[in-house]
């Protein structure tokens, strides 16, 4: 959490003004790792210095999953290795300024991997 939390700031203090948009999705179906509610998420994740967009807790697998991460699970460029499931988080997704999921990474990634391909879609 700490490396991915302090990563992403970075990468948005330093590209946000080149058009980069982080947009966060708390879900607490990976070990209940995010039991809180809106608001205490919010304020954990500014402990990081967090000021991308922190939207409210969503589910990403199964029946209730969300309506994008269904859609960004189902892209080709959005597919997993071993299948579509989201398996931890902090599952990283790069869309284009067309609305195309570009690339998927995964949990185990840092965010700092997602910098190498950021000059082609800024």
């Amino acid at each position: 959490t700490a490396v991915n939390y302090t990563q992403l700031v970075d990468l948005h203090a330093r590209y946000a003004e080149k058009g980069l948009r982080i947009l966060a999705f708390p879900c607490n179906q990976f070990g209940k790792q995010e039991p809180g509610d809106e608001a205490q998420i919010k304020a954990f994740a500014e402990g990081y210095g967090v000021k991308f967009d922190m939207f409210s807790k969503i589910e990403v697998n199964g029946d209730g999953a969300h309506p994008l991460w269904k859609w960004m699970k189902e892209q080709p460029k959005g597919r997993g290795t071993l299948g579509n499931a989201i398996k931890w988080n902090f599952t990283k997704f790069l869309i284009n300024r067309e609305g195309q999921v570009v690339k998927r990474y995964s949990p185990m990634e840092d965010p700092y991997v997602i910098e190498k391909d950021l000059p082609a879609y800024l």
